[in-house]
């Protein structure tokens, strides 16, 4: 069978994920809120089962392709998964179902799998959750192959442990592109995740940007965690601030405006939403944060006629940045520019499709 997992697009509430997280240990911290939605871009599959091995074949560029196989035993996919790497995150999902809950459903047993990724179309380590997109898939694959009657949070919560089983630090929200293109907002509050889903009465477009520069997420993720669980100064209380209640209510009016339809009230907030970041989080890690190339292009003169607002993706920093736009015409146009003049910059279309239409 054929399958498609895209990428995700944290629209608005970066790091509240996490940031909510921290609620079990203080109390008095906002709960984390996020607008979520697949991208149009993704990782597609055929997946079959196999009596006893991990076999993940994957195109990595048109010249490139990797292979891994692994029997399908604890040791081999835990030290696989835990070395970090291309497959580590295929292991650790797969480690997840031999070792976890699904391991005894009626079956009694889950065999191997085979899974031959033959087209990825988007970008890697972007901030677009490439890693969550093949814990996802492989999560569904074992879902559909085995016939496991799973629901989508299910998949979700075994992609993230598998995902956690590898070095990689994400948060819950990265696999929320098990949903595929429909947007959806999250809650997180302590070790409690919500899911709402969220339908939009007409088309709305943006352009990805692939900044083409570096960052480092790391970095980024260990400066900000180290202002939780309690603030010891005025920049880790600006920090808190800003991820608890602001971010929550610009969240709420964006996933408001978004339900409405109403573009040009989203774009207000994205620029609302990342003056306020660069106040409340850049001085607790200006090396990353400051992002020359990022507010260079947020703020370029020949794209504001035909944007209504934009601002960093993921983490932030110097990765991806993202716009909104008017309409297909509008958003073509902004590519046009963006590829003219920075030539090292990669675009991607995004549509979030009125459910009558696509």
């Amino acid at each position: 069978m054929k399958i498609f997992v895209p990428g995700r697009l944290c629209i608005f509430g970066e790091h509240t994920d996490w940031a909510g997280g921290y609620r079990h240990l203080n109390p008095e911290l906002a709960i984390g809120y996020t607008l979520l939605v697949g991208t149009n871009q993704g990782l597609y599959a055929q997946v079959k089962s196999h009596p006893n091995q991990l076999i993940v074949s994957a195109s990595v560029t048109d010249e490139i392709r990797k292979s891994l196989t692994l029997p399908m035993e604890a040791h081999a996919l835990l030290t696989e998964a835990r070395k970090g790497g291309f497959f580590s995150y295929a292991s650790g999902v797969a480690y997840q179902f031999l070792e976890g809950a699904y391991n005894r459903t009626s079956l009694n047993f889950i065999g191997g799998i085979e899974i031959d990724n033959y087209l990825t179309d988007l970008p890697i380590q972007k901030g677009l959750s490439s890693s969550a997109a093949i814990c996802v898939l492989v999560a569904r694959a074992f879902n559909l192959v085995y016939d496991l009657k799973m629901s989508i949070q299910e998949e979700m919560e075994l992609a993230y442990f598998g995902e956690i089983t590898t070095p990689s630090r994400c948060g819950r929200m990265d696999q929320a592109c098990a949903y595929g293109n429909r947007p959806i907002a999250m809650i997180f509050d302590g070790d409690r995740t919500e899911i709402i889903e969220l339908s939009v009465p007409k088309d709305l477009f943006f352009v990805i940007v692939d900044l083409g520069a570096s960052k480092n997420t790391q970095v980024i993720l260990s400066k900000l965690n180290q202002c939780y669980p309690f603030a010891n100064n005025p920049i880790q209380a600006n920090v808190q601030k800003y991820l608890g209640s602001i971010s929550y209510q610009i969240t709420q009016a964006a996933i408001d405006a978004l339900q409405r339809g109403d573009a040009e009230r989203i774009g207000i907030l994205m620029r609302q939403a990342q003056v306020e970041f660069d106040k409340h989080l850049i001085p607790a890690c200006p090396e990353e944060l400051t992002a020359p190339v990022l507010h260079q292009l947020l703020n370029y003169p020949p794209i504001q006629p035909y944007i209504l607002g934009g601002k960093g993706v993921g983490s932030q920093g110097d990765g991806t940045a993202q716009f909104i736009v008017k309409d297909k015409e509008n958003q073509q146009k902004v590519i046009e520019i963006i590829e003219r003049d920075f030539p090292q910059m990669q675009c991607l279309e995004l549509t979030i499709y009125a459910e009558n239409s696509n």
